[in-house]
């Protein structure tokens, strides 16, 4: 690697990162200084055209990271020039190309592009499902630079012939992580396919798992490797609790703490679509008005539950993980765990929609007794108990995570069958009988 870029390094203002005069002027206007970790980090790589590996946490500021790079390269190249003595010098084919998720992430990254690149020359499209593709293809037959875009929808206008790839040199993959946990990885494989192998390419992600580690082998070239953490964890700053609770009375417990703490603005994560819809009828049945934001809404009711939710039309969100993604609300008092997920890692990024801009939050877990190994698993990640308020049953304290034995332990935690002298533990005793062998402990006697 050419440089070393590291944790802490950080640049004092916008006006170091050698950006085009429009953007910088656009990045002012818009009440920025002090470039984030993130940014600081990765736009200088990204600017000499390097790939670039980002990993932190939502809410860091990872849009501008790769949005300002993007944007400089398409002020400072030259456009390709159009055919003919009078016609425009406009784009045909876009040049830049972010994929995403989800609908509300994408439109968070296109609000980026346009406040940005206000004072630029520069056409772009977002693309997504769930509405009328006509004036996504309007757009596109006009001419553009960037697309912004979920896959689902990208590849089906590729396949009606309205998209084409071969001239993008930049290629960004946002919340990668996330897209692989939706499924998207056959259609990411299909589209990159239509992308030129001499590219930029940048992947952002809020966590690293083993299938991000082997996309980026694939995908990325000698990349810049980017891992901030936070001068402060988002859970240091968020009261946590657990309340175990079964799961026929989450309803009425989850009402009866929204009027004890006075909850005004929260998020309310359930596991499934389903779930959503069936607790909002039941919040509305005791008095507490509410909405649910889910895949199965269309984009128009989306938005308008989101833009309610902002306007404090409307006071709790119910939400799923994965329409969560993308959602940027400041002023979020409130997270409450209404069904545990499967993944330690998405707790984190639930409770981190609380706390932001070095505010403090409140997040409240409701445990029912078939949750209780997932409440174990995100306390081994977070390393320390999440406390508990009430009474703690039974079923809650006969899974309580096992003490730890001195000695060495094989995979999975089993013990390897010796004692302390060395010798098999079932070993003839003198007087005693050994115990009777069955098939699998004959092949473990085996071994010694």
């Amino acid at each position: 690697m050419r440089h070393a870029y590291v944790k802490d390094r950080r640049l004092i203002r916008f006006d170091q990162l050698q950006l085009a005069a429009p953007i910088l002027r656009a990045v002012t206007e818009a009440g920025y200084e002090t470039p984030t970790p993130i940014q600081s980090q990765a736009i200088p790589p990204a600017l000499e055209g390097r790939d670039v590996l980002g990993t932190a946490q939502t809410g860091t500021g990872k849009t501008a990271a790769f949005a300002l790079p993007m944007l400089h390269r398409l002020a400072t190249a030259p456009r390709p020039k159009a055919k003919g003595r009078n016609k425009p010098n406009r784009p045909k084919h876009a040049r830049c190309l972010v994929l995403c998720p989800t609908r509300e992430l994408a439109t968070q990254i296109a609000e980026g592009f346009q406040t940005y690149g206000k004072h630029l020359h520069i056409r772009g499209v977002l693309i997504f499902g769930g509405v009328n593709q006509r004036p996504q293809v309007t757009k596109l037959m006009r001419g553009v630079d960037v697309v912004v875009a979920t896959p689902g929808r990208l590849l089906d206008l590729i396949n009606q012939g309205h998209v084409r790839l071969s001239s993008i040199q930049s290629l960004v993959l946002d919340e990668a992580d996330r897209m692989l946990d939706m499924g998207f990885l056959p259609d990411l494989k299909r589209i990159i396919s239509y992308v030129p192998d001499e590219r930029q390419t940048m992947m952002f992600s809020a966590t690293m798992p083993p299938e991000i580690r082997k996309l980026a082998n694939a995908w990325l070239h000698d990349p810049a490797q980017i891992a901030v953490a936070p001068d402060e964890p988002t859970v240091d700053r968020v009261a946590q609790s657990v309340y175990f609770v079964d799961r026929p009375d989450k309803p009425d417990r989850l009402a009866e703490l929204m009027r004890e703490l006075g909850m005004h603005r929260t998020i309310v994560f359930t596991r499934t679509k389903h779930g959503a819809d069936r607790l909002v009828k039941q919040l509305r049945a005791r008095e507490i008005a509410s909405e649910a934001i889910h895949g199965n809404k269309s984009q128009n009711a989306r938005q308008r539950t989101l833009d309610n939710f902002k306007k404090d039309k409307v006071g709790v969100l119910i939400a799923t993980d994965i329409a969560a993604r993308g959602i940027d609300v400041d002023g979020v008092t409130h997270v409450v765990n209404y069904d545990l997920t499967h993944e330690p890692e998405t707790y984190v990024h639930r409770i981190g929609r609380t706390a932001r801009a070095g505010a403090s939050g409140v997040a409240i877990t409701l445990c029912g007794r078939d949750e209780v190994k997932l409440l174990r698993a995100i306390e081994r990640l977070l390393k320390s108990p999440i406390p508990v308020v009430g009474n703690v049953p039974a079923f809650a304290e006969s899974s309580a995570p096992p003490k730890r034995h001195s000695g060495y332990r094989g995979q999975g935690g089993k013990k390897t069958g010796r004692s302390r002298s060395g010798k098999p533990s079932h070993a003839k005793a003198p007087g005693r009988k050994p115990p009777r062998k069955s098939a699998g402990r004959k092949r473990q006697a085996k071994r010694y």
